[in-house]
């Protein structure tokens, strides 16, 4: 019982191929040398754009500050297979610690600031931080913990008055001299170490590398039918938070390689958000459906506020079609994706109708001990 016949034919694979041309994977490239490959091609087009001090970091400055942050971070003790965390609102800065970290071959875990102090405390003891990066607002909820494992913390918007043991970022990060050559890495090397939200338990590190970030985005942007149709010409609001990986994959990053200027806000306010999509035309927003909610029944917000937006890409939950009705009488020009999970490392914009898409994207959930926990959205 149970046996199968010697005769018994082989299985055969059946391989399903796309009607549309390949899209080149670089994987050979580390994630740093692939989002700023065309550097020569956009250098003096607005790459960051600080939504609350109006500031604008060109492509070639975002590219310097990376280097230069580098620098400072190796003069810190940071180097390769090293941990840093961005314990960071949206801001420039962000970008420049992730990128500058990227370089030496270390890695950046991302979290909330607005978490506890034990959660905080816990997901950067786990991950073996090396540094901690944050906001003034924040230094109580690191302080104690830095202090006991002679942790470095820098503050983006300068120390806490009370407390001479922070580092100001343009200090501390920031030195004159940027750094000279990237460390060697290899692409299977860990760059980014996002935690999960722990809805199914608690919360796990999942471990990004050079090759699966580039592979995810260059299935978003890249070759002749890209699944996300950013161009250079694209403005991106970055309201979504990059602690998340939808933001820090889908905007930042796959922003970075299409050349798009990205706008750069703190938190959500419906005034800021009317204020920036006007002032530099934003043609592409990223949402999630709790914004979505707030735009829609909001009197404060009109299609006009909204004419220069093309796409928006909602995630992290569904929307009913009430919702989306609504929501679609605010953005007259342009056409919804929704985000849904998929059993593969890999981000798509796949179009199912004329105003409404749909986009996917998962990760393998990797232990401490390199065994695979299963996949995560």
């Amino acid at each position: 019982m149970g046996s199968v016949a010697a005769d018994a034919p082989e299985a055969t694979e059946t391989v399903f191929r796309s009607r549309l041309p390949d899209i080149e994977i670089p994987a050979h490239l580390t994630l740093q040398d692939y989002c700023f490959e065309r550097l020569p091609e956009v250098a003096a087009r607005p790459c960051l754009i600080d939504g609350q001090t109006g500031a604008v970091h060109t492509y070639a400055e975002v590219s310097e500050l990376s280097r230069r942050c580098a620098a400072g971070l190796r003069r810190l003790g940071v180097g390769k297979g090293d941990v840093v965390m961005n314990l960071l609102r949206n801001c420039p800065e962000f970008a420049f610690v992730f990128l500058g970290a990227a370089r030496l071959g270390a890695a950046t875990t991302t979290a909330n600031p607005f978490c506890t102090p034990h959660e905080i405390h816990r997901q950067a003891s786990a991950a073996g931080a090396r540094l901690i990066v944050t906001e003034a607002c924040a230094v109580d909820k690191v302080r104690a913990f830095a202090a006991e494992r002679g942790i470095p913390v820098v503050t983006v918007d300068g120390p806490a008055s009370d407390d001479a043991g922070c580092l100001a970022f343009d200090e501390a990060l920031l030195p004159a001299e940027p750094l000279a050559a990237d460390e060697q890495v290899d692409p299977d090397d860990v760059v980014a170490l996002p935690y999960s939200s722990g809805t199914t338990g608690l919360p796990k590190g999942v471990m990004l590398t050079h090759r699966s970030l580039v592979t995810s985005v260059a299935q978003q942007v890249d070759g002749e039918n890209p699944n996300l149709y950013f161009g250079p010409n694209d403005v991106l609001l970055c309201v979504l938070p990059l602690f998340h990986i939808y933001s820090l994959n889908s905007v930042l990053l796959a922003g970075l390689r299409a050349g798009c200027a990205i706008v750069i806000m703190r938190k959500f306010d419906h005034g800021a958000l009317v204020r920036l999509v006007r002032a530099h035309a934003v043609t592409v927003a990223p949402f999630v459906p709790p914004i979505v909610v707030e735009i829609a029944k909001s009197d404060r917000v009109t299609a006009a506020d909204l004419a220069s937006i093309r796409m928006v890409m909602s995630g992290a939950a569904p929307m009913g079609k009430d919702l989306q009705d609504a929501f679609m009488a605010k953005i007259p020009n342009a056409v919804l994706g929704q985000v849904r999970r998929a059993p593969a490392p890999l981000s798509h914009f796949e179009s199912i109708s004329n105003d409404c898409l749909h986009l996917e994207r998962s990760s393998m959930v990797v232990g401490a001990s390199g065994r695979r926990l299963g996949w995560a959205g």
